[in-house]
C-alpha cells in the first residue's frame, strides 16, 4: 500500500508534513467530537492546500504555507491557471473559500458567528477537505480516483495510543479492558465500517455466539450501526463519546 507521504512526494516536505498533519487534526478532532477544532483546522488545510495550488501553477513551491491578504480573491486567480488538471483550476478552487467561510463565520475562527460549531459544519469540513486530499493523491500520484480514496482512508482512520496496528491486524494493549471496551475501541480506530468477522478476530474471541450478542446489544445501545446484509459495523455518535470517556480515564 502507498503511503500518503509516497503519494505526496512531488510536494516538498515544508508543505506536505502540514498538509497531512492539518488532515489528521480535522479528523481526531472530529471523532473526539471538538467541532470547533476540528473547523479551525479545515481552515489552516485551506491555507496550505492554497499554496500547494500556487507553488504547483508556478512551478516553484513556497518553503512554507502562507495565507493571503484576501483568501477569497486569492482563491479566485487560481482559476486563471489554464496549464493545471481542471480539478486544480476549477474544483478546488471553489471549494476552498466554502470550507475557509467555515472557519471564519460560523462562531469558530471569530466571535459573533450565526451559529455554534456542530456535527453538520464538522461533518461538511471532514467531506470536503477528503475529497481535496484525494484528489491531490490522484494528480500527484497518477492514481485512480478509487486507489486514492484508500489512501485518503487509512489517513483518517483514528489513531488510538490503546490499539496497536500491524498490517491487517489490530489488538488492544490493555488486555484486562472489558469485551465491550476492547470491541469500541477497535471500532473506533478505524475509518468507516469494518466486517464483525474481522472485528471478532482483533479481540481474540473464541465464544462466537457471546460476541454476537454483545454486538446485538451495542447496536441497541446506538453504540454503532450494524448492517446485518452486509455483515458491517460502524461507530456512532454515542459510541465516539464512550470512547472519548474511556480513553480520559487511561490516561
Amino acid at each position: 500500500m502507498i503511503t500518503p507521504e509516497q503519494a505526496l512526494s512531488a510536494i516538498p516536505e515544508g508543505l506536505r508534513t502540514p498538509l497531512l498533519r492539518e488532515f489528521s487534526s480535522i479528523i481526531n478532532n472530529f471523532l473526539e467530537h471538538r467541532w470547533s477544532a476540528a473547523e479551525l483546522s479545515g481552515g489552516r488545510f485551506c491555507e496550505v492546500v492554497y499554496t500547494i495550488l500556487d507553488g504547483h501553477a508556478k512551478g516553484s513551491f513556497a518553503a512554507s504555507p502562507s495565507k493571503p491578504n484576501n483568501f477569497v480573491d486569492a482563491s479566485r486567480r487560481l482559476e486563471n491557471n489554464t496549464m493545471v488538471p481542471r480539478s486544480f483550476q476549477i474544483l478546488i478552487p471553489r471549494l476552498l473559500p466554502a470550507l475557509y467561510e467555515i472557519r471564519n463565520n460560523r462562531n469558530v475562527g471569530h466571535m459573533g458567528g450565526d451559529v455554534n460549531p456542530d456535527l453538520m459544519d464538522s461533518s461538511a469540513v471532514v467531506s470536503i477537505a477528503s475529497w481535496i486530499l484525494a484528489e491531490m493523491v490522484r494528480v500527484f500520484h497518477g492514481l485512480s480516483t478509487e486507489e486514492a480514496q484508500q489512501i485518503v482512508d487509512n489517513l483518517a482512520e483514528r489513531r488510538l495510543t490503546l490499539v496497536w496496528k500491524s498490517g491487517d491486524i489490530r489488538r488492544v494493549l490493555n488486555p484486562y479492558l472489558s469485551l465491550k471496551d476492547q470491541t469500541l475501541l477497535l471500532i473506533g480506530s478505524v475509518a468507516g465500517k469494518v466486517a464483525v468477522e474481522q472485528l471478532f478476530s482483533w479481540t481474540g474471541q473464541k465464544n462466537r455466539s457471546y460476541f454476537k450478542k454483545l454486538i446485538l446489544t451495542l447496536h441497541k445501545k446506538r453504540y454503532i450501526e450494524f448492517h446485518v446484509k452486509t455483515g458491517e459495523i460502524e461507530l456512532l455518535p454515542p459510541g465516539a463519546e464512550y470512547i472519548a470517556e474511556l480513553l480520559k480515564k487511561q490516561t
